[in-house]
């Protein structure tokens, strides 16, 4: 009893840690507590963290955990919330400012963003064809991944995911215009930066592509407790690589024949 509570009391420290850093928009040194050395731990202290945050969660991003740590923590993927005022409309074309932590980690990352539709009771489905039926909007896209801790991804997958898998907002892009009949791991994606070309690949390359990361997250979050039932968006993961950004600085991802979508960074301000 008296560990458990003990480790109760290190998970809301470094989960209070995280959000009021957030919150102020202020830098971390070190990372606030213990490091976590498991999902299971780093999962606890992001979900005591969004209960903290208090802020409606309109979706998921999903990133993946490379050989062999994926062998050592027992998934090849990971997850984090994207909060509701995070999500910025840009299907017009428009060029939204979308904030980062100065003195933190920032990264741009071209993702196909898949949406569950409202009403998913289960279960989850096992294959593409079904992981369709259940969606309802597909979009071009950017996760801006940011937080104020710097070395956020050098500390490992368990320490990304304990400070919301260091996700800090989503671009929604223009909808791939006949998504059902598209090979979504066929499309060729672009990545600049400030006209610079960062990256280039396809889905193909990303284990099972953004269907299976839709799967992976219903599971992940069925097994965690949350509601899935309301709808949700999935940043589906970074098909170009995770891009290193600074405060300033343009992001484009081209999904070649199909659009592209634009941000600039700026730096977050305390709220």
């Amino acid at each position: 009893m008296g560990m458990e509570l003990q480790v109760s009391a290190q998970v809301d420290a470094v989960a209070q840690a995280f959000v009021s850093a957030r919150r102020e928009a202020r830098a971390l040194s070190v990372y606030p507590g213990p490091i976590p050395d498991a999902l299971a731990a780093a999962y606890s202290i992001q979900d005591r963290a969004i209960h903290i945050d208090g802020r409606a969660v309109a979706g998921w991003k999903v990133g993946r955990i490379n050989p062999p740590l994926d062998g050592t923590l027992g998934a090849n993927r990971l997850s984090g919330p994207i909060f509701a005022d995070s999500v910025v409309d840009a299907s017009s074309g428009q060029v939204p400012e979308m904030p980062v932590f100065e003195g933190g980690f920032a990264a741009g990352e071209a993702e196909i963003l898949l949406h569950v539709a409202p009403g998913f009771a289960g279960p989850v489905p096992t294959d593409d064809e079904g992981t369709r039926a259940i969606l309802d909007d597909v979009r071009l896209g950017i996760e801006i991944a940011s937080s104020p801790y710097a070395r956020i991804n050098l500390d490992g997958p368990a320490v990304t995911v304990s400070d919301f898998g260091n996700n800090a907002g989503v671009v929604l892009g223009a909808e791939l215009t006949g998504w059902r009949e598209t090979d979504l791991c066929a499309i060729l994606v672009r990545s600049e930066i400030d006209g610079a070309e960062v990256g280039q690949a396809t889905a193909a390359t990303m284990l099972d592509g953004p269907y299976g990361a839709v799967r992976f997250l219903l599971a992940n979050l069925i097994q965690r407790g949350f509601d899935v039932s309301n709808g949700l968006w999935v940043s589906t993961g970074a098909i170009t690589g995770v891009h290193e950004i600074a405060v300033g600085q343009n992001f484009r991802a081209e999904f070649v024949g199909h659009g592209d979508v634009h941000c600039r960074v700026v730096a977050a301000q305390p709220r």
